[in-house]
C-alpha cells in the first residue's frame, strides 16, 4: 500500500490543523464522562454504561504482570479529540488536511482497487465511512458505532456491546467502557459471502491523547467476510495511548479472517483488548502484524463455543529500541471437537523486548480438542530480549495438545551466501527477516503484505 522506505511516511503531522480540532479537558473525571456521552448523543443506557465502567476503572488495579506502564498518567491524557467536521460519505467531501494524511497513508488508493468498503477514523472520530453499493445490496451492514447505536440497529449493539469484553475484565477494558468513541459496526447477513475485503483505519494524530474506537462485527450464519484494520500515528515527545476493542461474533458454519497491521508510533501505548466467540463448525482466523508502540499488551482470543468450531492465529512482532511489546494469543475450548492452531513470530534488535504469552483452555466438555501452538524468536542483537510464556490448561483426557517453541540468531552462513550474490549485508539481513515474518505476510492482501515488508525494512535500517 505504501512504497518507499522513509518513516516519514507514517510519522508526517497534520499540527497545522490544530485549532479545527475540539479537545476535551486532559484527565478522567465524571463530567467528562457524561460530556463524552453528550457529545455522542448516548441514550440514556449507554450513559449509564459509561459511568459504571468509570466506577470500575477506579476500583481495577493496573496489570503487573506484564511491561510496565508507569510513564503512562491518564490525567495527562486527553480521551476525547474530534475534528470539526461531519462524517462523509464522499471522499472529496473530507476536509483538505485530513483528507491529505489519508492520501499520504494510501486510503483512497486501496479503497479504488481493492475494497468493498472504508471506515477512516481520525482521532476519536470517524471522518469518511462508505460501502460499495452493490455490497450493501447483498444486506451487508457496514457503519460507524455511532450511526448504529442511535439509529436503527441500537438494539442489536445494546445485545453485543461489551458483552465478549466486559469492563470487569481489566482496568483498560473499563477505560474504554467509559470514553470509548469511534469505530466499526459490521453485519453480513445469513449465507451471504463478502468477496473482498471491508477496512477501517485508525489515526491518531493528537498528540497527549487517546485513541478508545470499538469494533462490533457479527457475521451470520453461513456467512463469510475478511475485514482488515490499518492503525498509525506521529511519534511526539509524550505518551500517547491506544485502548481499542475489538468483538467478534461467528455463527454457525461462518468464516471471518480478521486482519491488522498495527504501526502505532514508539511513544505509544497499545492497551488493545480483542475476542471472538466461534458458534459450531464457525472459523475465525486472525492475521496480526505488530510494529509500533513503546508498550504493547495484545493477546487476541477466541472462545471455540460450538462443536466443531475452529481458530487460527498467525501474527508477528517486531520490538526494537526502547519497545517492551507482549503479545501472543489465546485459545479458550469449549464445545466437542473444537480445533486450533497459533502461530507467532518475534522479532528483536536494538535492545527491544518481546515477550510471546499465550494460554490455551481445554474445558472438561471440549471433548475431541485438538490445539496446536508454535512459536518462534528470532534475535538480531546481544542487547534484546525475548521470552515466551505459554500457559496450558487441559481439563479432559480427551484432547490433543501440542507446544513448541524456538528462539535463534540470523545465520552468518545464510547473510554471506546472500552477498556473495550481490546483495549488501543489510538487504540480506532484511530478507532473511522477511521470510522469517513470511507466515504472517503471505495471508494478507497483496498491497498489505508490501506494506509490512516495508515496515520489516525500516525496522532494520533503524527508520
Amino acid at each position: 500500500m505504501l512504497e518507499g522506505d522513509d518513516r516519514e511516511l507514517y510519522d508526517f503531522r497534520e499540527e497545522e490543523t490544530e485549532e479545527g480540532f475540539f479537545r476535551m479537558e486532559e484527565g478522567l473525571r465524571e463530567e467528562i464522562v457524561r460530556q463524552i456521552s453528550a457529545e455522542k448523543h448516548d441514550p440514556e443506557w449507554m450513559l449509564e454504561f459509561r459511568l459504571n465502567s468509570l466506577k470500575l476503572y477506579n476500583q481495577i488495579s493496573v496489570p503487573d504482570w506484564g511491561p510496565p506502564v508507569d510513564g503512562l498518567d491518564i490525567d495527562h491524557i486527553a480521551t476525547y479529540v474530534r475534528p470539526r467536521t461531519e462524517m462523509a460519505a464522499n471522499w472529496d467531501d473530507v476536509p483538505e488536511d485530513i483528507k491529505n494524511a489519508f492520501e499520504k497513508l494510501g486510503i483512497p488508493k486501496a479503497e479504488r482497487e481493492s475494497l468493498a468498503g472504508v471506515g477512516a477514523q481520525y482521532d476519536s472520530e470517524l471522518v469518511y465511512h462508505n460501502v460499495r453499493e452493490d455490497v450493501a445490496a447483498t444486506g451487508v451492514v457496514y457503519t460507524d458505532m455511532e450511526s448504529a447505536l442511535t439509529g436503527e440497529y441500537e438494539q442489536m449493539v445494546k445485545d453485543h456491546f461489551m458483552k465478549l469484553v466486559p469492563p470487569t475484565e481489566h482496568k483498560f477494558a473499563a477505560l474504554h467502557g467509559a470514553v470509548w468513541s469511534g469505530g466499526s459496526f459490521v453485519y453480513v447477513p445469513k449465507g451471504v459471502k463478502v468477496e473482498i475485503p471491508l477496512q477501517s483505519y485508525f489515526r491518531l494524530n493528537a498528540k497527549g491523547a487517546g485513541q478508545f474506537e470499538h469494533t462490533l462485527i457479527i457475521v451470520d450464519e453461513g456467512a463469510d467476510l475478511h475485514f482488515i484494520e490499518g492503525c498509525s500515528a506521529p511519534k511526539y515527545n509524550i505518551a500517547n495511548l491506544h485502548a481499542g476493542c475489538v468483538e467478534l461474533y461467528v455463527r454457525k458454519n461462518a468464516r471471518l479472517r480478521y486482519s491488522t497491521i498495527e504501526n502505532w508510533s514508539k511513544n505509544m501505548y497499545n492497551l488493545n483488548t480483542k475476542r471472538a466467540v466461534v458458534e459450531e463448525g464457525g472459523v475465525v482466523e486472525w492475521i496480526s502484524g505488530s510494529f509500533g508502540s513503546h508498550e504493547s499488551y495484545l493477546y487476541p482470543t477466541s472462545v471455540l463455543k460450538g462443536d466443531g468450531s475452529h481458530a487460527e492465529f498467525t501474527g508477528v512482532t517486531f520490538a526494537g529500541a526502547g519497545q517492551n511489546l507482549d503479545t501472543g494469543a489465546k485459545m479458550i475450548h469449549i464445545g466437542r471437537n473444537t480445533t486450533s492452531f497459533i502461530d507467532s513470530k518475534s522479532i528483536c534488535k536494538g535492545g527491544g523486548i518481546s515477550t510471546y504469552r499465550s494460554d490455551v483452555q481445554i474445558r472438561k466438555t471440549a471433548l475431541g480438542a485438538k490445539a496446536s501452538v508454535n512459536c518462534g524468536s528470532l534475535m538480531l542483537d546481544s542487547d534484546s530480549r525475548s521470552d515466551t510464556v505459554p500457559g496450558v490448561n487441559v481439563q479432559t483426557s480427551q484432547a490433543d495438545v501440542g507446544h513448541e517453541a524456538k528462539i535463534g540468531r540470523i545465520s552468518d552462513e545464510a547473510v554471506f551466501y546472500l552477498m556473495s550474490r550481490g546483495i549488501s549485508e543489510s538487504e540480506a539481513r532484511a530478507m532473511i527477516v522477511s521470510g522469517f515474518a513470511s507466515p504472517v505476510s503471505k495471508e494478507l492482501p497483496l498491497e498489505y503484505a508490501a506494506e509490512m515488508n516495508n515496515l520489516i525494512k525500516m525496522e532494520m535500517e533503524g527508520g
